[in-house]
């Protein structure tokens, strides 16, 4: 068995301390973000730089922007592999911080209000696999970059990462924000992007817009009374894009607004500015 001298490995040491509490990018690259659970990170880097996070390759544009996130349980140390195509292969550790969340639960629902009918799972699963297609979508486009506004204007009645637990079942976590508002109040985008999906009628989010703001970055916005645009469109920040409503799975009018990395879930609030 090797050992290191103890000053080598007290040095060691201190080096991946700090690069774990300021998660500072190595030299060829730059980035800023949340390194929280939920948090997003974009960044540039030097030409011919390809990355991958844990197990998934980052894209890199063009010009050396990308754009990563972490999810809503992501672990606290996660590799950043780094490779510079001049035979240099580094990984970087990233220190992500933990987060909590909260938990409810209800007991002595009725079995229909927890589980669907089983007539209706072929068009939930048809329904999901579209929407799973669209957040593979890798455009070169970089419309995250310009930064977010808050896409309806109410009261914040459901937040990212809560869960509930009915009758003892532990149900998906809430992967977004919900904002209440009067049924058709205005929906705007939060910045810019190109319309990848327009549903009226999806059995759990109802009248759905799914916008692609470039490089694996999706927003969901859901239950909407009213569509006004079409897929393929694009639409600016603050372009009126539908009306707030309670169609699908919904107790009452209501946007839940979702923001992805791919099919990372990132926590949208932490992108606006905190005040509506």
């Amino acid at each position: 068995m090797i050992r290191l001298p103890a000053i080598l490995l007290l040095c060691l040491g201190l080096l991946v301390a700090r690069l774990a509490v300021a998660n500072e990018p190595p030299p060829g690259l730059a980035w800023q973000g949340d390194f929280v659970q939920g948090g997003m990170v974009v960044g540039v880097a030097q030409p011919g730089v390809s990355l991958k996070l844990g197990e998934r390759s980052v894209p890199v544009a063009p010009d050396g922007r990308f754009v990563f996130g972490f999810g809503r349980d992501e672990a606290a140390i996660l590799p950043l592999g780094i490779s510079y195509g001049d035979g240099r292969d580094f990984v970087v550790t990233l220190n992500v911080a933990p987060r909590q969340y909260d938990i409810q639960r209800i007991e002595g629902l009725p079995p229909a209000q927890v589980t669907p009918p089983p007539a209706l799972l072929e068009r939930i699963r048809r329904e999901n696999a579209a929407i799973a297609a669209v957040r593979q979508r890798n455009t070169p486009r970089t419309d995250f970059l310009q930064g977010w506004i808050w896409p309806a204007k109410g009261r914040i009645s459901g937040v990212y990462g809560s869960q509930r637990i009915l009758n003892g079942e532990p149900r998906q976590p809430h992967f977004g924000i919900d904002i209440a508002a009067p049924a058709g109040s205005p929906v705007v985008a939060s910045t810019d992007g190109e319309v990848a999906l327009a549903e009226p009628d999806l059995y759990y989010t109802g009248g759905t817009i799914i916008l692609d703001h470039g490089m694996g970055v999706t927003a969901v916005y859901s239950h909407l009374q009213t569509i006004a645009v079409k897929v393929g469109q694009r639409v600016r920040q603050g372009e009126v894009i539908g009306t707030v409503g309670s169609t699908g799975r919904s107790t009452g009018p209501h946007l839940d607004w979702r923001v992805n990395w791919f099919d990372v879930r990132l926590d949208p609030q932490r992108l606006l500015p905190k005040q509506q």
